[in-house]
């Protein structure tokens, strides 16, 4: 795991993706976040196997990766609720999502082959997924701190019901004290370098607003 630990704080927001002072759509930042976000949820994954919890390569694993996505997604949408104009918030939660949904989607096809006629696309399954689970996070809190306890022990309840038996006494543990601190903290850290690198006349013209 330690291998693991130096490679996720590696993941970093490339500030030479800034240089012309230009001030990037909503659409590039939303590329940009949702690359990361795939490496941080990748990178989970593979420290949850390193630690012994058994995500077979397949439907599970993929059920997975959906879970972790939407939490994280969820996280940075609390991020650019507080960072961002609402206008400018919709266009980059809405890209970012659209963006997770097309890697996954071409993961997906390539692992498990393309839904048959008449059932929904990979794509489809994991915008659902967000639509669907939206309303449940809106009821759980978030601050500088990063989500309540209760968020982050939503995802581990959701995850528990993924894992075989011999894993779920344990996986709601990993998953709230270590693998989520982790990811969260990687996310704030590319979403604060990802805003601050913009033109300071951008940045000050947002609606700074505080609340779940």
């Amino acid at each position: 795991m330690g291998k693991a630990d130096i490679d996720l704080a590696k993941i970093r927001v490339k500030s030479e993706w800034f240089k012309d002072g230009a001030a990037k759509t909503p659409q590039q930042n939303a590329s940009a976040i949702a690359f990361i976000t795939w490496r941080v949820t990748q990178n989970m994954l593979k420290q949850m196997r390193s630690a012994d919890f058994t995500i077979e390569v397949g439907p599970q694993y993929f059920e997975f990766t959906r879970e972790v996505l939407v939490f994280l997604t969820q996280v940075l949408d609390r991020i650019a609720f507080a960072r961002m104009e609402p206008a400018v918030r919709l266009e980059f939660v809405t890209a970012l999502v659209r963006r997770l949904a097309e890697v996954l989607q071409e993961n997906e096809d390539t692992l498990l082959g393309i839904p048959a006629a008449g059932e929904p696309s990979h794509f489809d399954q994991f915008i659902d997924l967000f639509n669907a689970l939206a309303g449940h996070y809106a009821d759980f809190s978030y601050s500088e701190q990063g989500p309540d306890f209760a968020f982050t022990r939503y995802l581990g309840h959701r995850i528990e019901h993924l894992m075989p038996e011999k894993d779920k006494r344990w996986v709601l543990d990993q998953i709230m004290a270590t693998e989520v601190p982790q990811a969260v903290e990687t996310v704030q850290r590319a979403m604060q370098g990802l805003l601050s690198a913009e033109p300071r006349s951008v940045r000050s013209s947002r609606t700074v607003s505080a609340g779940d």
